[in-house]
């Protein structure tokens, strides 16, 4: 089921923290060894990718739906280094709907400078979770979250790294600048390999323009709550060694469910499912916690 660090609890500090930046950087959350295997990985299914002809002109490569293409994938459902934030910020009645690959390549020498390019990148994740929530007022509701795992050399600015704005999950609106310009409060997140970053899928943010000789590598794997939809189209052949493979935890997070109700933590009795595997594995730690909402 794993060690029990993937169950360390993390500490209120942190939950504040990442309630008000909406966003917190985890170092070193991946061994070397481990980040080589993500990245031999990565580059396999980069390979398979180019030569069914899905990479794109400038070489770049963003894949929906990774986690099912190699075995290594599936074990960063569950990671030891991220998952404890995952659960201890949304909870235990949560799955997998998004996930993503990315391959980015120093940019081509014909593309525009940034602050001359007409494509605004900045936004929040969640497409028509915005809108159709906007009646909520401000800020809107989290819903979910993703974890990014850094597995290039991301440690100067200019390598395609993922930029923010801290504590802007909390604006639902964002005030576009002219001429290409980073709104203020930009910061551009610098990580080394094996670093990750767990954040709010309001937070504000874009990908800056990859400057530098060094590919870009990166590993998104975005958790919500059961009762909303997937985003991802991500079949699974269930009696492959794949899902064989997969804890019931995990098999949880990529959406088995014994019944549709299941999935908004009830059974037809009304009460909580105390078999919901994520759920079971914390309450058998003594890790649910009446003071916090989603950890009930």
């Amino acid at each position: 089921m794993g060690g029990p660090e993937m169950f360390d609890a993390i500490t209120p500090e942190k939950r504040t923290d990442f309630q008000q930046q909406g966003i917190l950087l985890i170092r070193r959350a991946l061994t070397e060894e481990h980040r080589a295997r993500l990245e031999a990985a990565v580059d396999r299914v980069y390979a398979a990718e180019r030569a069914a002809g899905r990479v794109k002109p400038d070489g770049s490569l963003h894949l929906l739906g990774f986690l099912d293409r190699d075995d290594e994938f599936g074990e960063l459902l569950t990671h030891p280094g991220t998952f404890p934030y995952v659960w201890g910020l949304a909870g235990w009645n949560i799955y997998s709907h998004h996930n993503h690959l990315d391959v980015t390549p120093p940019a081509l020498a014909e593309q525009p400078p940034a602050e001359h390019s007409q494509v605004w990148g900045w936004h929040q994740d969640g497409y028509r979770q915005n809108s159709d929530t906007e009646a909520v007022g401000q800020p809107r509701p989290m819903l979910s979250l993703k974890v990014a795992y850094v597995l290039s050399d991301l440690s100067r600015t200019g390598r395609g790294a993922t930029k923010v704005i801290p504590g802007s999950h909390l604006s639902n609106t964002l005030e576009r600048t002219t001429g290409g310009a980073d709104p203020r409060g930009t910061v551009e997140i610098t990580a080394n390999p094996g670093d990750a970053f767990v954040f709010d899928r309001r937070l504000w943010h874009s990908r800056s323009v990859n400057r530098s000789a060094v590919t870009r590598k990166m590993l998104f794997v975005g958790y919500t709550y059961r009762w909303i939809r997937p985003l991802d189209e991500m079949p699974i052949d269930r009696t492959g060694d794949w899902w064989l493979n997969r804890t019931p935890v995990q098999r949880q997070l990529l959406g088995e469910a014994t019944h549709t109700a299941n999935y908004w933590g009830v059974n037809w009795d009304g009460y909580i499912d105390e078999k919901i595997p994520l759920r079971h594995e914390l309450q058998s730690r003594g890790l649910l916690d009446r003071s916090v909402p989603w950890l009930r």
